[in-house]
């Protein structure tokens, strides 16, 4: 059984991609910030209904407590399977940007990339065997309005997936980004009227974050084995 870590766990997309890669066989490390309850009660549901999972929990933006955190986790075995889902989005036309609007969502998705991902590289190389995949967004493909700061982190997580994918490539492991567009979530569902998914998804619905787990739960198999360095746009035809 593969242990598979999958920060920003706890929330609607996470949550989606913990129940796939439970459904695969691993054991799922369901980590989880600011809501810890949120991420236990989703490790109890995955184990009720026949899989395994614990919850963990720390700030991806705090490299020692992370560093912390992970060194207990590496004590019952490597991970082998890393989903770097968690980022936050602070929206603002760039003239009336705050900088710590700016620094905030940097520190989170492309610091918070680094701060997870580099402790469990040599335990994973010491396998053979590894799958790394990190959630962008189809902003950092095509941009978006009100949302710099938001392209540059996931855009930034594009070139760290394309560098590290070269490095590991020779050690059996993967890395891989997907890119979802407009997924049905809460957030979503306040920003996102039905017209406007309308009139800027060409399928002319919002997709569903099972949809986006199950690519994942794809990539973070032994199928995907000869998929390295990619960038895959999940988003109805939206680019």
């Amino acid at each position: 059984m593969k242990r598979a870590l999958v920060t920003g766990g706890s929330g609607t997309l996470g949550s989606a991609i913990c129940k796939a890669l439970a459904a695969e066989g691993h054991h799922v490390l369901v980590h989880a910030n600011g809501s810890p309850d949120r991420a236990r009660a989703l490790a109890a549901e995955i184990t009720v209904t026949g899989g395994s999972a614990e919850a963990v929990a720390f700030d991806v933006t705090d490299a020692e407590a992370t560093t912390t955190a992970l060194d207990r986790v590496l004590e019952a075995g490597p991970i082998q399977i890393l989903v770097n889902n968690a980022g936050i989005h602070d929206d603002a036309v760039m003239p009336a940007m705050r900088r710590q609007q700016w620094s905030r969502v940097i520190d989170v998705s492309l610091n918070g990339f680094f701060n997870v991902t580099q402790p469990l590289l040599m335990p994973m190389i010491g396998t053979r065997w590894g799958r790394i995949v990190t959630v962008s967004s189809v902003a950092a493909v095509a941009g978006n309005r009100g949302q710099t700061n938001y392209a540059a982190a996931k855009a930034g997580l594009h070139g760290a997936t394309k560098s590290l994918a070269l490095e590991l490539a020779p050690r059996g492991i993967t890395v891989n980004a997907v890119a979802p567009g407009i997924i049905a979530s809460p957030m979503a569902d306040i920003a996102f009227d039905a017209d406007m998914v309308k009139r800027l998804v060409p399928m002319k619905r919002a997709g569903r974050p099972e949809e986006v787990a199950d690519l994942v739960a794809f990539l973070a198999s032994d199928r995907a084995a000869y998929i390295s360095g990619q960038i895959v746009s999940i988003n109805g035809g939206m680019i």
